[in-house]
């Protein structure tokens, strides 16, 4: 079976829900895999681009049915809802596409290989299912030190679906730029689709996803750093759990606090506010020195609620009020965070 990052003519299916608040999977598959996107796959916005739809994939067309696609090879699901469910109305999409024995890829709770009527129309058609958060991870942490030859930074968040991939990412980028050997480990099923590789870290079982956290982090140990994508937020009411065993299970030694200005509650939590940025950060702090000392270096604002001068502001109020610099990695890149995190390191290694 191909790796994830080897298709080529993929269709991402967001049919009914082309919007940022479950678009998130199809938003960064046209962000970081443009090439590889052949079409946006909803009914309701045909004959737009993927740009008028999320403001981003440029000409990438929107059908309304497969029929319109030629030789795409793999159908991905392209959202990611809370609970993880797939929508009812998609399954003659999906099974439209394991007749035409493309490979369906899906990072959904609702596994398709569990659905009978899927599996059997695949195995009929030779096509294949791909379920990203599948995994058989059964091992807890063993706590053994991490190579000193590889420094470990972590992106955490204020709330759920703040950016933290999309910071990662760029971060690892710019340190590339800069000559470092840096990798990054995907902990969700979006990563996972852009990078080829990682762990769904949502969908091990609790007692193991500190070790699972910790395996993905020895597997890259050849990297001089290695940027670990984060998930949820510490405080949140239905996902801190998680949060936590990858914070303890990956160890790290820098972290980057990600937030979404005008943001003021708990995604699916409307009467539970957010946590000021300064308790989160000692919040962050204390628990990951438990393990290993570590230190918030840095900001990733997600702005793409406010207008430039309001970005501006933003961005000199936060830095002011927190000591920290302060950035929009799809605004202006992510050099000054690559610019804290080397700082950073050189401070506690001299």
């Amino acid at each position: 079976m191909k790796r994830l990052d080897e298709f080529a003519r993929i269709v991402l299916l967001t049919e009914g829900a082309s919007n940022h608040f479950v678009g998130k999977t199809a938003i960064c598959m046209l962000r970081y895999r443009t090439d590889d996107i052949c079409a946006v796959l909803d009914s309701e916005e045909q004959g737009k681009t993927a740009n008028d739809l999320f403001h981003v994939g440029g000409a990438v067309p929107v059908v309304g049915s497969l029929d319109e696609v030629e030789n795409a090879d793999a159908l991905v699901i392209g959202i990611a809802p809370p609970g993880g469910k797939l929508p009812a109305n998609w399954r003659h999409i999906i099974l439209t596409a394991i007749s035409r024995k493309m490979t369906v890829v899906s990072g959904l709770h609702d596994f398709l290989a569990n659905d009978d009527e899927f599996r059997i129309a695949a195995k009929s058609a030779g096509a294949n299912l791909i379920d990203i958060r599948r995994n058989d991870e059964n091992r807890t942490a063993t706590g053994e030190p991490f190579s000193q030859d590889c420094f470990r930074v972590h992106t955490v968040g204020q709330d759920c679906s703040v950016g933290k991939m999309v910071v990662s990412v760029e971060l690892q980028r710019a340190l590339i730029k800069r000559g470092i050997n840096a990798g990054f480990a995907a902990t969700g099923q979006t990563g996972i689709m852009i990078s080829g590789n990682g762990i769904p870290i949502d969908c091990v079982v609790a007692d193991f996803v500190n070790g699972a956290a910790e395996r993905l982090v020895r597997s890259m140990e050849h990297h001089e750093m290695v940027v670990i994508e984060g998930q949820g937020c510490i405080t949140h009411p239905a996902y801190s759990a998680v949060t936590l065993g990858l914070l303890h299970g990956c160890a790290p030694q820098a972290m980057v606090l990600c937030y979404e200005a005008k943001r003021t509650h708990v995604k699916g939590f409307s009467d539970t506010p957010l946590q000021p940025l300064e308790n989160l950060i000692s919040l962050y702090e204390q628990m990951a020195t438990v393990r290993v000392p570590s230190k918030v270096v840095a900001i990733g604002l997600n702005s793409r609620l406010l207008s430039e001068e309001e970005f501006r502001a933003e961005k000199d109020r936060v830095s002011n009020e927190l000591g920290l610099p302060v950035c929009d990695v799809i605004r202006e890149g992510a050099d000054s965070l690559a610019d804290a995190v080397l700082e950073y390191r050189r401070n506690i290694t001299q």
